[in-house]
């Protein structure tokens, strides 16, 4: 099976950095980072020397498992940044931010990625009034995102909304809580990006050998 069904904060570990894949135990102390900052495994606190190959593989790794991607997915999301006019490892983020349940995640409808995932796939979510249930459906400036109104008692969705201004919101993002719609004003700005910390060029110089 290609999906990855283990523990998500082996994965926080191994990266060495936060990637909120735990939604609000990430902003808590229990976080796994901060209680064993140490990748996971027997050799785990070990020292090891990394090429600057494997550099460029880790800053991979950590966006497409933040993103919650698998590898063919996050390779065609490069090609199409790659084709796009501008910075390509801008584009690329761009790209996976523009993702409605990245969106989603972001408006605070869910506490992490994963949970809006599951919530877009099960049809929770209208776009510009229409039922989307596809997580990688590209959202665009003006595009607003709700609730369904059979959706709005799930008690997940009103712990997450409860909870959104701990997180904060980006500023391309407006959300109307009473209303439980949010709308996307302008594309995701790369200045901003900023949790986690990634560097983008190294992603650029792996594809590109």
């Amino acid at each position: 099976m290609a999906r990855y069904t283990g523990s998500v904060c082996r994965q926080c570990r191994r990266e060495n950095m936060k990637l909120f894949l735990k939604g609000d135990r990430c902003h808590t102390e229990k976080c796994a980072v901060e209680r064993r900052n140490y990748a996971p495994g027997q050799h785990g606190q070990g020292r090891i020397k990394v090429s600057d190959y494997g550099t460029q593989l880790r800053e991979k790794q950590r966006v497409k498992r933040t993103y919650g991607l698998l590898e063919k997915q996050f390779r065609d999301y490069f090609f199409e940044a790659d084709r796009l006019k501008g910075v390509t490892g801008e584009n690329l983020l761009v790209l996976l931010e523009r993702r409605l349940d990245s969106m989603v995640f972001r408006l605070g409808f869910a506490t992490s990625r994963n949970e809006s995932r599951q919530l877009v796939r099960h049809g929770h979510f209208r776009v510009n009034g229409r039922k989307v249930n596809i997580p990688s459906y590209q959202v665009r400036p003006g595009d607003v995102i709700e609730v369904r109104e059979k959706s709005r008692e799930i008690a997940r969705i009103n712990e997450a909304l409860d909870g959104v201004m701990r997180r904060g919101l980006p500023s391309w993002v407006e959300l109307d809580r009473p209303a439980f719609k949010g709308t996307i004003k302008t594309l995701p700005v790369r200045a901003e990006m900023t949790t986690p910390a990634f560097q983008e060029q190294l992603i650029v110089e792996l594809y590109s050998k």
